[in-house]
């Protein structure tokens, strides 16, 4: 199994989705196993959506895990709001967004979102390799 860290305070808060997805990149391009493109696309598309929910409601600072397992890339992601994502129609006009929780759910085999004694919540997916 391969594992990799990934941890953004709020001062660096302006470029870390890109950075997020470009450590997520690397770390898919290191696997032992590697995965088809398709499959590192949605796990990047993922890592992408979470972090941005993160970034816009929890606060400006999290924490992005990513994890390989034989069956799944695990994606969970840490921040400081204590508020689970939630299903909502999506604002087709682009103004209040709703398409991204949605998008993870379809994209991941399995969600999850669990507080944290500390405060915060992680928000988690696992991706069939």
């Amino acid at each position: 199994m391969s594992a990799m860290s990934f941890a953004v305070t709020p001062a660096h808060a302006g470029a870390s989705v890109a950075e997020a997805r470009d450590s997520t990149r690397t770390f898919l391009q290191r696997l032992l196993h590697p995965i088809p493109s398709e499959t590192a696309d949605s796990v990047i598309l993922v890592v992408s959506e979470l972090v941005t929910n993160a970034l816009r409601h929890g606060g400006g600072t999290f924490t992005l895990d990513l994890n390989a397992h034989p069956a799944d890339i695990e994606v969970a992601v840490h921040d400081r709001s204590p508020q689970c994502p939630r299903m909502r129609a999506p604002d087709v006009n682009g103004a209040t967004g709703g398409f991204g929780w949605p998008m993870v759910n379809r994209l991941a085999r399995s969600t999850a979102v669990t507080r944290r004694p500390s405060g915060g919540k992680t928000v988690t997916a696992l991706i069939a390799r």
